[in-house]
This record gives structure tokens, sequence and C-alpha cells, in this order.
């Protein structure tokens, strides 16, 4: 077969350049020792070419052929028939005067075309005690023989789609490309050419495996290359994080807390989880670039709970254990209210004062006669949150403590030297 003098593009048919290549469709109506078959010669030719059908393992005691274009036996398909006693040949309405028959019934196209592609039929018809032997002849076998222009190959698809990986499984890429003829197949990986074949397999694949696989399907006839580049990642399995608190016990309302997501693993993503649900954002929590640090400022009562973080890649992911952050409100810390505070302190000065007071009564006793005034003392305390409130009705009342005592008061001033 000559080769095309330039090459062939779909939709393009050059003068020299178109190429024809022939399969074939097998069937058969009556049993024959051997199956009946047609051959392309050669398998593909330009256009402008020769092309031979020729017919293999006919059956013996044959009356002659006929070859139909098309799928099916029709009398205004027919191409030539042939008549083997009489070697005689009838051109059909089909004919374009470029198609020889043989007495073996091979087919010749002379010069062939683009519009000699399609299906051909050859019927063959054999002697029996018929008194008229006209055409059609009682069929034997009929074959179907397809002329198709080469074209090809459309880009190659790599299957299965999917691109990410874990290390340890196994790589097994396959790739199909439509083209007439088949094409020819063979997979570059990073650039570097591997043995030619449709199929890759790569047992316990590592990091190392990652890269760009190229698939390059090759038309033999048409001479064209077509690739496609599928981009492969092999991850590891994720490890399992840890979290750090800047304080786990915090005030609400005061205080803020940093939490960090700790990890080894490289080509990571991580997310937050609250109460094992993934953690809804508020303004008051900030994430850092890539997620590794949540901020709480200030943290509230409901940010109490239990915290994880989890680190995860296409193909495996890990989680840390849950960390609890605990809040405390701000009155937790003395445990009392202001006004019992305040009483306290008041009862501390009247204790002084009292003693105070004692001190100079016995004073005076050593020295003089006394007098006492009674006193009362009566203190009104701030109403604590915690006391009680009044009923509808009833008079209100004011918290107070009262402390009795009498004041020692000299009849004369000592004298001094007295």
């Amino acid at each position: 077969m000559e080769s095309p003098s330039g090459p062939a593009h779909r939709g393009l048919v050059p003068m020299q350049g178109l190429l024809l290549a022939a399969s074939l469709l097998i069937f058969w109506s009556l049993p024959t020792t051997a199956q009946l078959t047609i051959e392309s010669v050669p398998p593909n030719a330009a256009e402008g070419k020769d092309v031979l059908l020729r017919v293999h393992n006919l059956p013996g005691n044959l009356f002659g052929y006929t070859w139909y274009k098309g799928e099916i036996v029709d009398s205004s398909c027919q191409i030539i028939s042939y008549v083997i006693d009489t070697q005689t040949t009838t051109l059909g309405p089909a004919s374009s005067g470029r198609e020889t028959i043989y007495p073996n019934g091979s087919l010749l196209f002379q010069k062939v075309t683009l519009k000699d592609t399609g299906y051909y039929s050859l019927q063959a018809g054999e002697c029996g005690p018929y008194t008229d032997q006209t055409f059609p002849f009682p069929l034997i076998t009929s074959c179907v023989a397809l002329f198709s222009a080469p074209d090809g190959p459309d880009a190659p698809t790599i299957s299965p789609s999917d691109s990410h990986y874990l290390r340890g499984t196994n790589l097994n890429l396959s790739c199909q490309a439509a083209s007439n003829p088949p094409a020819q197949y063979s997979w570059l990986i990073n650039g570097s050419s591997q043995h030619p074949t449709q199929e890759l397999f790569i047992p316990k694949i590592t990091a190392h495996d990652s890269g760009s696989y190229t698939c390059l399907a090759h038309n033999s006839v048409t001479g064209l290359n077509r690739t496609t580049v599928m981009t492969i990642t092999v991850y590891g399995p994720g490890g399992k994080p840890s979290i750090r608190a800047s304080n786990a016990t915090v005030t609400e309302h005061k205080d803020a807390v940093v939490l960090t997501c700790l990890t080894n693993d490289r080509g990571i993503s991580i997310r937050w989880l609250f109460e094992n649900q993934n953690l809804l954002l508020t303004d008051r929590m900030k994430l850092s670039q890539g997620n590794s640090t949540l901020t709480i400022d200030p943290v509230r009562r409901e940010d109490a709970g239990d915290y994880q973080c989890e680190v995860f890649n296409p193909v495996s992911s890990g989680k840390s254990e849950p960390l609890r952050l605990d809040v405390q409100s701000e009155q937790k810390d003395t445990g009392y209210s202001v006004g019992t505070i305040i009483g306290s302190v008041i009862g501390v000065l009247i204790v002084v004062a009292l003693g105070a007071s004692l001190g100079y009564f016995l004073y005076l006793r050593r020295t003089r006669r006394y007098h006492g005034i009674s006193f009362t003392l009566t203190l009104i305390l701030s109403p604590d949150p915690g006391y009680p409130q009044r009923s509808p009705g009833q008079e209100e009342k004011t918290p107070s403590s009262e402390v009795s005592g009498q004041l020692p008061v000299a009849s004369q001033l000592p004298r001094g030297g007295s």
C-alpha cells in the first residue's frame, strides 16, 4: 500500500489522501463446510487505488454470483453478476463501471473514491434441478463487507476518571479512542515513555507515583496522534491530630481562648467540630489561614462543650480526641453577693468601735465616776439579690441589722494630777 501524500484531517478530503478500510460481517442461511469470508486487499487503500474483495471458502457446485451495494439483496442495488458455466458478466443499476468480477466471486474496485464507502453484499447461487436458472439465484450464503474511510483517532478517554489514590493501592488505567483503523496506544508518565499498551497497571503505588499520566493514541493509516493527560495524586492515610488550648477553663465575657490543631500530615485540609457536629462560626470566632487555629474572643456560656479537629484528604481522614472547654460565670469566682460583702465590712467596723468604747469605759472606771448613755445602732443594707421579694400587699421591708449598747460618759472630766 502506498503511503498518503499528506496527513488526513477530519472533514477535509485531499485528492490523494483519502484512505479506505474494509471490515466484514458474516451471515449464512444454509450450512456449509467452511464459513464464507471476504478479505479486503489491501486492508487500507488510498483514494484512487484499487481494492479487491477476495472471497474465501466458496462451496462447490455453484451456478453463479451477484454483488449488491447495501446490506440487503435488492435488484435496484445490484452491482454485477456472473454465471460460471457461460462466463457471462452482467452489470446492474448500482454499477459505477469500475467493478470487475472474477470466476471465484471476488470483486475488484478500480480507483476507489469516497462514494464507495458503505456495505456490500455477496449472493452465491447453487446449481440444482431448476428449469429456469435466471436471477435471482437460489440463496446459499450472503456476506456483507463494509468500506469505511480511515479516520481519527479522536481524543482518547482515560478510565477510571478518579485522580486521587490511597498509598498502597493498585493503579489500573485504561485508554480508549475512536479510530479507524483501531488506534495503537502508549503511555507516558511524567514525560517518560512506557511500554506500548492500552492498559497501564502499577501495583502498590507510593507518593513517588504521583504525577502526570499521558495516553497517546496513534492511527497508523492517517498518521495522526491524539493525547489526553490525567494528573494522579497519591495520598497517605490521614493521621490522628490533637488539640492544644491556651486555657481550658475561662470566664464568660472576660477571657478569650485559642485552640490549635496539631498534625504532622501534609497536603491535608482541617475542619473543626463542636459536640461532634461541624462548627458553625459566629462573629466572635476566627480561623487562621489553613484553619489550624480557632480563636474565640470573648467566650460565652454557649461556647462550653467538646471541641475536635479533623484532618482529611480526598481518600482518608483522622479526628482528634475531644477537648472540653469549661466556661464559668463572672460571679462564680467569690461565691458572695455584693450586699453580703458590704455587711461583713460594716460588722467588722462595729466590732472595732465597741472594742474602743469598752476600753475607754474601763479607763474612766479606774479614774472617775461615770454615767452611761444607751444607744441603738441600726445598719440599713442594700438589698441583696438573693433576698426574698415581698408579695403583693405586703409592706416592703429593707434588710437591716441592729446593735445595742451603752456609751460611758464621765460626770466630771478627770483633773490632771488628782
